[in-house]
């Protein structure tokens, strides 16, 4: 990924925070017929000796060929959010115009080599795990042992957990940081959406 040294961002924390956010994430690997993308949501679990950028954890349907790539590298893109900015919010127009459009956005690039995981447990906790963080929010959460156990049990051996350690963590985080502070004041007032990553910036 082309990233410029002023949009790079390298703090773990944040780029795990933009995963946590947004924790569908396009896996690419490269198969027989070429590069295949299936996009899956992950959880991303600390930092370890063994996975210095932490580990990606995931399930995939068993008739989905990725996970017999095990071994093989992949790369996982987590897109966070982005905006279109007019150059009518720089200073710079009224005065020459020698302004144009861009667009901003906050991306991830994790890579590692795919593991294929079939342990029944194993799989069950991750899915326990991935349930838990998102029905939390909701008046009424659902849980997995709201289902019948031998209904579990069944959809459990249609799935095969995957599991990234992650040995480079790419991020960019394109905000204006390349205008004037003015310009980036008034591009986080007019994309809410890259307000709060804009006031996280060093």
């Amino acid at each position: 990924m082309y990233s410029p040294s002023h949009f790079a961002e390298t703090r773990t924390d944040t780029l795990h925070a933009l995963i946590e956010a947004h924790p569908l994430g396009t896996l690419v690997m490269h198969a027989a017929d070429g590069l295949v993308a299936d996009h899956i949501p992950f959880e991303i679990g600390a930092p370890t000796a063994a996975a210095p950028h932490g580990t990606l954890r995931a399930h995939v349907a068993r008739a989905n060929p990725l996970w017999r790539q095990a071994g093989a590298g992949a790369l996982v893109v987590f897109q966070g959010p982005s905006a279109y900015v007019s150059p009518s919010l720089y200073q710079e127009k009224p005065a020459s115009g020698k302004v144009v459009p861009t667009w901003n956005y906050a991306v991830v690039q994790a890579h590692g080599v795919l593991r294929a995981i079939e342990d029944r447990a194993w799989i069950l906790a991750l899915l326990e795990r991935l349930t838990a963080r998102h029905e939390t929010p909701r008046a009424a959460p659902w849980a997995v042992a709201d289902a019948p156990p031998d209904y579990i049990d069944s959809l459990l051996k249609a799935i095969v957990g995957i599991e990234i350690p992650l040995d480079r963590l790419d991020g960019k985080w394109k905000l204006s940081q390349n205008r004037p502070p003015a310009d980036r004041v008034a591009v986080a007032a007019d994309c809410a959406a890259l307000a709060p990553l804009m006031a996280q910036l060093p």
